[in-house]
């Protein structure tokens, strides 16, 4: 198998500001620093799932189990979340693990998402929580060939490798509409979240977009708490809402869903959280938007 680099050396895919390179390079040039070396560590960027929508050409994807986990990065050294974090694992866990690229969720098991977090954001790992986590392995950012072509190349991997926590995430073909929400609601009813579609033909990009697709049983996204917003009723002396702010800037009260001990010990402002909702206003904001849970793999905002 013939494996490529998942990131070019411009300062760009490197994400290093080009102010900085500017800098090192005249430090350099005067003699007052050394260059430093391009193998400098960085987050690579992850491919990140768009919406499922119905219409699109069922033929041309894969389908599989969306894992409720933590993603988790295996860069050919180190394990990282999505973020470029590192994630304090056992050494065996991860020995024996390919140079290469890995992308994949820590995964604790259906319905044992808080599980997931507690055990991967540890710095000290605990080891019995360890023993029952896998990593579910569903592609190989370095790979320079299609999804259909890096399918076998990671089963390839993985059969090498041998360890019963590393594992494939099962990849399978839909005929159609209806055999793709019997798949979603067969995985629901047995706990799980919901499915990816994955384009066969696409290569893998560190970017959201429509290679890669979830389809849940609603929709959920992410938005940051900068405010605590007073109750009223039976809510006095509580907090009645939330108000957060999403990735790209637009602001909404969050309220339903929470709990008598979240609305006395609120989410503290700069946390991220996870929302579910119905579709969008013609404002761009969330319909019926509820409270899932706090985002512990994501961290605060400064």
């Amino acid at each position: 198998m013939q494996y490529f680099p998942p990131w070019t050396t411009s300062d760009r895919q490197l994400q290093l500001p080009r102010r900085h390179l500017l800098v090192f390079l005249l430090a350099s040039a005067s003699g007052l620093a050394p260059l430093p070396s391009l193998a400098i560590s960085y987050p690579a960027p992850v491919m990140l799932a768009k919406v499922y929508r119905p219409g699109i050409p069922l033929a041309q994807y894969w389908v599989s189990e969306k894992m409720d986990g933590v993603r988790g990065y295996w860069d050919g050294q180190r394990l990282l979340t999505r973020h470029g974090e590192p994630i304090y694992a056992p050494a065996w866990f991860t020995a024996g693990w390919p140079k290469l690229a890995l992308d994949g969720e820590l995964w604790a098991g259906r319905e044992q998402f808080a599980t997931a977090v507690s055990t991967v954001r540890q710095q000290t790992p605990d080891d019995a929580a360890w023993r029952t986590m896998r990593f579910m392995v569903f592609d190989l950012p370095a790979h320079g060939g299609t999804f259909d072509q890096r399918i076998p190349a990671l089963q390839e991997v993985l059969a090498d490798l041998a360890l019963p926590w590393v594992q494939p995430v099962r990849q399978f073909k839909v005929a159609n509409q209806q055999a793709l929400q019997a798949q979603l609601d067969d995985i629901v009813k047995q706990g799980g979240e919901g499915l990816v579609l994955h384009r066969g033909d696409s290569l893998y990009r560190g970017e959201r977009n429509d290679d890669l697709l979830k389809f849940k049983p609603y929709e959920d996204a992410e938005a940051r708490v900068v405010a605590h917003l007073p109750g009223n009723g039976r809510y006095q002396g509580q907090v009645g809402a939330l108000l957060v702010e999403t990735a790209d800037g637009k602001r909404f009260r969050l309220g339903s869903g929470l709990n008598d001990q979240q609305r006395q010990q609120a989410p503290a402002v700069g946390t991220w959280v996870t929302y579910r909702f119905r579709g969008v206003n013609p404002s761009g904001l969330p319909r019926f938007a509820t409270f899932m849970r706090i985002r512990e793999d994501m961290p605060p905002a400064r």
